[in-house]
């Protein structure tokens, strides 16, 4: 298994932790000129769910992976936060700002993955 794919298995179980919904791996491995090998996608039903998905995210990968973000953006906002682990992006939306960035469908090429809702 890769460093990568280690990430995303953390970068998953912190979403899971914190009840993030429709999580959707995009492995863009394969595509030239993409800028990360992973996307990992999910939402948060507000704000402060998004922010404590994030939170869990970080706080997962850092003791599992030792893997610290390069880059957080959008917190505070808490809409769409972004966090920058290089070789894998993973993105929390808020529904609505979800369906308008459509990332899943922007990557058409790449392959997904949807993981079943934790309870």
């Amino acid at each position: 298994m890769t460093e990568a794919t280690n990430l995303v298995k953390s970068i998953t179980k912190g979403i899971q932790e914190k009840k993030g919904q429709r999580i959707v791996i995009a492995d863009l491995s394969h595509i030239d000129g993409a800028i990360a090998n992973y996307f990992v996608i999910c939402q948060g039903n507000s704000p402060t769910q998004v922010e404590a998905i994030a939170e869990s995210v970080g706080d997962i990968c850092r003791k599992e992976t030792g893997e610290k973000p390069v880059g957080v953006n959008g917190l505070g906002n808490n809409q769409w936060v972004a966090i920058d682990y290089v070789d894998v992006l993973v993105h929390i939306f808020m529904p609505e700002a979800r369906e308008f960035y459509d990332l899943e469908n922007l990557w058409e090429d790449a392959k997904l993955t949807e993981l079943p809702d934790v309870d």
